[in-house]
């Protein structure tokens, strides 16, 4: 298979470092060529999906400005320039939660709208946590730290609490990896 070639792009609105709006001219493999493609940019992120010693997983229950009513989510937050993404995730760990964690796996890198952009997400678990330091969260939202079991997180993804695609990703993908 071929994958499709920009040919032009154009800057149409840089609002701020959280959106970027391009024009791109495309061309599919057979030669056609679109005009007038819309492309998001915008900071790619970390989700960690968190578990202690004692087999909790650490999660908030939050508000967000697109999600109606509450959800349940992991730790997140935006890649700084120059950083690298498992630092990001190690980064917002201790700052949202005050937790540090012995070991690492990172789940791989998704794309949020393969025809649009709009960002990557970069997945992780990180077994292990335990507390070293009160919160420093920055965050807008209302947020509840929350410490559940294995069957309470199972349950919530079944049941649409964790209302962000890559929170329910991250989630799904520690089950799994839980599993094995």
């Amino acid at each position: 298979m071929q994958t499709w070639k920009t040919r032009a792009r154009k800057t149409i609105l840089n609002h701020s470092k959280f959106l970027t709006v391009e024009d791109h001219t495309v061309e599919l493999p057979d030669g056609r060529v679109i005009e007038n493609w819309p492309w998001l940019i915008m900071p790619d992120y970390v989700n960690v999906v968190a578990i202690t010693d004692d087999a909790r997983f650490v999660c908030f229950r939050q508000t967000k400005y697109g999600i109606a009513g509450v959800s349940l989510a992991p730790i997140g937050g935006y890649i700084e320039p120059g950083e690298d993404p498992r630092a990001t995730a190690q980064r917002e760990l201790l700052e949202e939660t005050g937790y540090l964690a012995r070991e690492w796996i990172s789940f791989g890198v998704f794309r949020n709208d393969g025809n649009r952009g709009c960002g990557i997400a970069n997945l992780f678990l990180a077994r292990g946590a335990h507390r070293v330091q009160a919160r420093r969260a920055d965050d807008l939202e209302e947020q509840e730290l929350l410490l559940l079991t294995r069957d309470q997180v199972a349950r919530a993804l079944r049941d649409g609490e964790f209302k962000i695609a890559s929170w329910a990703l991250a989630i799904a993908l520690a089950l799994l990896q839980l599993d094995e």
